[in-house]
């Protein structure tokens, strides 16, 4: 799936795997390189379209560091003599020895030609949870989806961090940022943060101990996640 191209470049996102996950690629025309988030499941397809493409992909970006958003980093390694990008924190946690990893801050930045993305430290699904931002594009992972967020009740999940760093996203971003998220889990595959502040009931909350009840207690939806709307 090819979302709307900007002036120096443009993200496709494929859908991979049976976990419904969002592999993108991040495609800078200029130099005709390309950025590839959470490379899982059939890389084939994500190294296939990149040389169809004329693309060669030089950067990997990951979100963290779950089996299902990384099972496919060696053999697109094996391809591609690319850089992998991950916060210090997630690198710790995850303990995993990578080839030519660069260990990033909140705050960082990665130059992919004439395309700047930023690194958002997102803490909550993992310790080192990452968001990927770009001219108005944000990539999340785990932390946000489209009207749902990331388990905070697996090993490094912690609750009141997911809190704060939707917070984070709410007030420090544009109403019109698109947000990607990590899985197809609701009925269409990108949104606004304007309608995730509206309709996603884990942005709803004003106090982290009502937030922390409820991700970890008090809901029990089911995908596909629909709006929740708030009067």
């Amino acid at each position: 799936m090819m979302i709307k191209p900007t002036k120096t470049f443009s993200i496709n996102a494929l859908e991979l795997g049976p976990m419904e996950n969002f592999v993108y690629l991040i495609q800078d025309y200029r130099s005709k390189c390309a950025a590839v988030v959470d490379p899982a499941w059939e890389v084939t397809k994500v190294v296939a379209l990149m040389q169809h493409q004329g693309f060669k992909i030089t950067e990997v970006l990951l979100t963290h560091s779950h089996h299902d958003h990384t099972n496919g980093l060696d053999d697109l390694l094996n391809v591609f003599d690319a850089q992998v990008h991950l916060l210090k924190a997630e690198a710790q946690f995850w303990g995993q020895a990578l080839k030519k990893p660069t260990l990033h801050y909140g705050g960082d930045t990665i130059q992919l030609g004439d395309t700047e993305i930023a690194i958002w430290h997102t803490p909550g699904h993992t310790p080192g949870s990452a968001c990927y931002y770009l001219d108005g594009h944000l990539l999340t992972g785990d932390t946000l989806f489209v009207y749902g967020c990331g388990r905070c009740d697996l090993s490094g999940g912690e609750p009141e961090q997911m809190y704060h760093s939707l917070k984070k996203l709410a007030t420090e971003l544009a109403p019109a940022t698109v947000i990607h998220p990590g899985h197809h889990y609701a009925h269409q595959p990108s949104s606004t943060l304007a309608e995730q502040l509206t309709g996603n009931p884990f942005m709803h909350f004003n106090n982290v101990t009502d937030f922390v009840h409820y991700r970890m207690y008090g809901h029990n939806r089911q995908t596909p996640y629909t709006p929740v709307i708030t009067r």
